[in-house]
């Protein structure tokens, strides 16, 4: 929501979702989040994130993380198209528009 007076605007980023950051998830983990290919997450970082995504999708943060909060050895998250370690790993900032993507490792032979 924005609101506008005598020329300041006030963003209230929690309902904005201009705001918001597009957390896009894999096929196999969409059964988590109600059939879901993308959430609209609010956060700071992408730490920020994962904590909103705990609270509104349990089961879809438990997939992603463990129970210390971090990321499972199998998950790779991307920041458009940066590997979040490549970054500042849980602590890189989220700018309203950025994309992240999940993607869970593959192996085999």
């Amino acid at each position: 929501m924005r609101l506008s007076f005598a020329g300041i605007t006030i963003v209230d980023s929690v309902n904005d979702p201009a705001m918001a950051t597009t957390f896009q998830i894999p096929k196999i983990l969409r059964q988590y989040c109600q059939g879901q290919w993308e959430l609209r997450l609010e956060g700071a970082t992408v730490r920020d994130l994962l904590v909103r995504l705990n609270q509104e999708h349990p089961g879809l943060y438990r997939c992603l993380c463990d129970e210390t909060g971090a990321v499972r050895r199998h998950i790779n998250l991307f920041v458009n198209d940066d590997f979040l370690f490549n970054r500042q790993g849980l602590d890189t900032r989220i700018e309203a528009g950025d994309v992240v993507s999940v993607f869970q490792a593959v192996s085999g032979g």
